[in-house]
């Protein structure tokens, strides 16, 4: 059975993606198309503030380009050094909140020691954050994209916690996304589910998958790669028939072969 995945091959190889590997594992043969492109922004701006660790209580990254601009601004600026030899250390002293497994990994990979990473989503996130800081904290220093939700900003606010939020990169439509859909649709016809993983994703999507699959789209099993994800699909009106229970591609695997099965 054919599932597609709307996201991009981790490291553009989608034969080694884990997600790919995890449904092979169940028998389904996953192919995975890129929807979002991203451009970075303002590093210039983040790099001045990863210089002064000690203006800040922490950091909170809840998505891996987050993490991604701040490895080009070690690059750009020649900052790698500094970052290795004081920088990465000060950092550690204080808390570095993260969202999911992929995130957390590349936290690890500039140094940092990720905290909160099976919270699964920002909601859960702020909760954690906000056991743990108060109104006396000094700000987290929070690099996001263009189209974060406001969850995590609104519950730190509420709750008194201070945060510094940069935008370092904006979301766009994947220029191929409309051409790959087509081309799939056409070459391996209506597949049996198919997964977002962004509210992104969602709305760049929905109306060209709504066309390709015509009267057969109440057939197909739609996926969530979380809850936050999941509302946004609901809000479109699609049937969400799984959600992972963490973003993780074993709980996402775990869940569409269930639901897969309850078709036979």
């Amino acid at each position: 059975m054919k599932v597609l995945l709307l996201k991009e091959p981790k490291e553009g190889d989608s034969g080694s993606d884990p997600y790919v590997q995890e449904l092979a594992s169940y028998g389904l043969k996953a192919t995975m198309i890129p929807v979002l492109s991203f451009e970075f922004v303002s590093l210039n701006a983040l790099s001045e503030k990863l210089s002064h660790p000690d203006k800040y209580g922490g950091l909170i990254f809840t998505s891996p380009r987050a993490v991604e601009a701040v490895s080009l601004c070690l690059e750009q600026n020649g900052k790698r050094e500094e970052w290795m030899e004081s920088l990465k250390d000060q950092w550690n002293a204080k808390s570095v909140y993260v969202v999911g497994k992929a995130t957390s990994s590349l936290v690890q990979e500039v140094g940092l020691i990720p905290q909160g990473e099976d919270t699964g989503n920002a909601d859960k996130l702020s909760e954690y954050i906000c056991k743990k800081e108060n109104s006396d904290s000094l700000p987290l220093l929070f690099p996001c994209g263009s189209l974060k939700r406001e969850v995590l900003p609104k519950a730190l606010k509420d709750n008194g916690v201070p945060l510094d939020s940069v935008t370092v990169y904006q979301t766009a439509q994947h220029p191929n996304l409309q051409k790959a859909l087509s081309e799939y649709f056409s070459k391996e016809g209506i597949p049996e589910s198919i997964t977002f993983f962004s509210p992104s994703g969602v709305k760049f999507c929905l109306k060209t998958l709504q066309k390709l699959s015509g009267n057969h789209i109440d057939q197909i099993k739609f996926a969530a790669i979380g809850p936050t994800t999941a509302d946004a699909m609901n809000a479109e009106g699609l049937t969400v028939s799984c959600s992972a229970e963490k973003p993780t591609a074993q709980d996402l695997a775990l869940g569409i072969s269930q639901e897969l099965q309850k078709i036979h």
